[in-house]
């Protein structure tokens, strides 16, 4: 446990929320992405704790967050969220979210604008059909494989029958194959998040995340540009990030952070967290 916070748990929503807390000032909620826990947010929240009470939340299915057996889609996830800040005694928040937590923190502010300040997102953003033009059935070597969208959509329980208890196989592959640092991700924090994702029911969770893009393709179309503050980074794939976003938002700036792949809080703390206090601040 990081010096300063502490791990609290919260049913909200018909599930339990894991989260961690720490420091004084305006609330920000954080999240990061797949296949990851807040372990992935270590090395930006006590620099960010400096400026804010920071809640760093393991979305349902990811952590030590339940795992159910629905309630996947990004509104759902959201509406977990907003009940969790709400039993926190806040009314108002800034959230930032990485990978499947930038999607979820942008239905957040969609469906909750009286309750978001800032938005922030990096490597992600609401699922849109760019994303669905970026994925090859059957990509080159040198184009983007994103295997697992695929795999998510077959409607039985093989990804679970395919991966429980082998994960650390995809922690170690998505690692070196989308971070550009993947030195920077170490024996420890791969081990831990292969721990993570190995039982049936977290692979269960995992897939699920993804097997709802559908809907929340249906739901992102549904909503009025945002209207506050956003900001949108990315590393290699920023201008994923800018095209996830184009419509979507009417005060929107975009920043790279240099010299980093998908993983941005693992592969660029400082900058990361350099960037969210600037912005949030």
């Amino acid at each position: 446990m990081l010096e300063g916070f502490e791990h609290g748990y919260a049913e909200v929503n018909g599930t339990r929320l894991h989260y961690v807390i720490g420091g004084e000032g305006e609330p920000l909620v954080l999240m990061d992405g797949w296949p990851r826990t807040v372990h992935a947010l270590r090395e930006i929240l006590p620099p960010l704790a400096q400026r804010f009470r920071v809640i760093a939340v393991d979305y349902r299915g990811q952590g030590t967050s339940d795992k159910p057996a629905g309630g996947y889609d990004k509104k759902n996830m959201a509406k977990d969220i907003y009940e969790l800040i709400r039993g926190l005694g806040y009314e108002q928040v800034n959230i930032a979210g990485g990978d499947i937590g930038a999607m979820v923190a942008y239905s957040f502010a969609a469906n909750y604008p009286h309750a978001t300040k800032k938005l922030a997102i990096w490597e992600g953003g609401p699922f849109s059909q760019i994303f669905l033009d970026v994925i090859s059935p059957f990509p080159t070597p040198e184009e983007p494989n994103a295997w697992w969208y695929p795999l998510s959509q077959v409607d039985d329980d093989l990804p679970v029958r395919l991966l429980a208890g082998r994960f650390r196989h995809v922690i170690d592959w998505s690692t070196d194959h989308l971070a550009l640092h993947p030195e920077r991700i170490g024996e420890e924090s791969r081990a831990l998040y292969a721990a993570a994702y190995d039982a049936p029911e977290a692979v269960a969770a995992a897939f699920g995340v993804y097997r709802t893009f559908h809907q929340d393709l249906a739901d992102n179309n549904s909503y009025p540009p945002l209207t506050m503050p956003v900001l949108g980074l990315g590393g290699q794939y920023v201008a994923v990030v800018q095209a996830m976003m184009e419509g979507k938002a009417t005060d929107i700036r975009y920043a790279t952070i240099a010299d980093s792949g998908h993983y941005i809080a693992e592969e660029q703390p400082a900058a990361l967290a350099a960037e969210l206090e600037k912005f949030f601040g």
